[in-house]
């Protein structure tokens, strides 16, 4: 019991109700990780090389409840602490990476909205980030000056720094105009206009949707569009890592919902904006900038509908001869998660029958034995072996020990041995099925 201490019930409360609930917490991970040490290492291999003005794109691959998500977390979570700064979206049918009616565009401001640093990690920190940039670029000029605050001379010293960096910025594409509003920015800050910064922030996120619009209230005749809002991104890579961060980290998921868009033309144009956000990465067009993608096998693979139905991405992404289950290719673009062992879900179960307890401040009745038997018989059922995922296994151990906890004279092994117990088929089956029958109903 005395590593419950370790872990505050709020942390506990969180990460056990979500993952009952089937999702993946925000917080508390590090106390759950097990498995996944080398495509966690994989990942973060790849964290060096854009905090060294890199870039990496990768996709990670699993069924639905496999742990793709949770990766993601991982890596979300490790990478905030390294200095960087993460944006994250999850596509929807009003959420794409190219669309007619705004949704690329649409997953640019979801994208925008959920950034996050280390001491703001639930999103929302471009205000944050712009104003922490720019105290630094003051404090710096005060320490190399030595002149005291109001000084015009220490006003003229941070001028120029902020023009070094937006001078940088403007050399991108679409570059000039963001540098215009980084120097809006600033200026507003000085005067404490909180009205004009409000003004640039809006244009930041997107939400403008006319050009008059912007013009009226910035003096700027342009709008980020569904068209070049990934420009924009890799244009904030480049001021976050001058602005102090160690660079960017993009996390996009749900590709499925590319898979299942009815239009193929509307497809293709999606995946066309995949091709050459993986391209800029791997030819050094982007700068401290790395993209993770999560998707299904199937929504990867359908050569009719999935991303190998375009040509040029199944031509870059397809393994090649000696990859096999077992044997991955980690440092290859796609990462396709291999089912956790019985022994890691073991593991996992033994950190969250002490979280359990913890929380609830009782003391633990469920033995190492116990969950040796919950392990056999989960991974006991017919085609556990290939259909059992995390997910399913974690929802029903946390309701064991909540049924246990509610009603101490119940039993372990009556529990266990209940027909209430058994294994029709797997949720993780039937939620690629049902995938895989949208291919015939759209």
């Amino acid at each position: 019991m005395a590593e419950n201490t370790k872990v505050p019930r709020r942390i506990s409360q969180t990460v056990l109700n979500s993952l009952k609930g089937g999702v993946v917490p925000r917080i508390g991970l590090p106390y759950i990780t097990v498995g996944r040490k080398n495509e966690i290492e994989a990942l973060l291999h790849d964290v060096d090389i854009i905090s060294e003005g890199g870039a990496s794109f990768r996709f990670i691959v699993g069924r639905y409840g496999s742990g793709k998500s949770f990766l993601l977390q991982t890596i979300r979570n490790y990478v905030m602490d390294r200095g960087f700064i993460v944006a994250d979206a999850d596509l929807s049918p009003e959420r794409r990476l190219q669309g007619t009616r705004g949704q690329g565009l649409a997953t640019y401001r979801e994208l925008i909205s959920n950034l996050s640093t280390k001491t703001k990690p639930e999103g929302g920190a471009l205000t944050l980030v712009l104003d922490r940039w720019i105290s630094a670029v003051q404090s710096e000029a005060v320490q190399e000056t030595g002149l005291l605050p109001g000084d015009p001379a220490l006003t003229q010293a941070t001028d120029k720094k902020i023009y070094a960096v937006t001078s940088s910025v403007s050399e991108l594409v679409h570059g000039f105009e963001f540098a215009r509003l980084l120097s809006a920015y600033y200026r507003a800050y000085a005067d404490g206009d909180d009205e004009m910064k409000a003004k640039v922030v809006r244009w930041f996120r997107g939400e403008y949707s006319l050009k008059s619009e912007a013009k009226e209230a910035l003096g700027i005749n342009m709008i980020i569009t569904d068209d070049d809002w990934y420009d924009y991104l890799k244009i904030f890579a480049s001021f976050f890592r001058m602005a102090g961060y160690a660079g960017m980290m993009i996390m996009i998921d749900e590709l499925v919902n590319i898979y299942k868009i009815p239009n193929s033309i509307t497809r293709q144009y999606n995946y066309e904006k995949m091709l050459t956000m993986y391209n800029d990465t791997l030819q050094g067009k982007a700068k401290y900038l790395g993209i993770i993608m999560g998707a299904t096998p199937q929504a990867l693979e359908d050569k009719r509908r999935g991303i190998y139905s375009y040509e040029a991405l199944r031509s870059r992404l397809a393994e090649g001869r000696f990859s096999r289950p077992g044997a991955r290719d980690l440092l290859a673009p796609v990462i396709r998660l291999e089912p956790l062992t019985a022994e890691e879900m073991l593991v996992l179960c033994e950190k969250l029958a002490d979280m359990h307890a913890g929380l609830y401040g009782y003391e633990r009745r469920i033995s190492t034995e116990d969950l040796v038997d919950f392990i056999k018989i989960e991974y006991g059922r017919i085609g556990a072996d290939q259909n059992i995922t995390p997910r399913e296994v974690i929802r029903d151990f946390i309701e064991l020990m909540d049924l246990l906890y509610q009603d101490p004279g119940m039993s372990i092994s009556d529990l266990l041995e209940s027909d209430g117990f058994t294994y029709a088929v797997s949720e993780a089956v039937s939620d690629e099925t049902e995938a895989g029958f949208a291919e015939f109903t759209i």
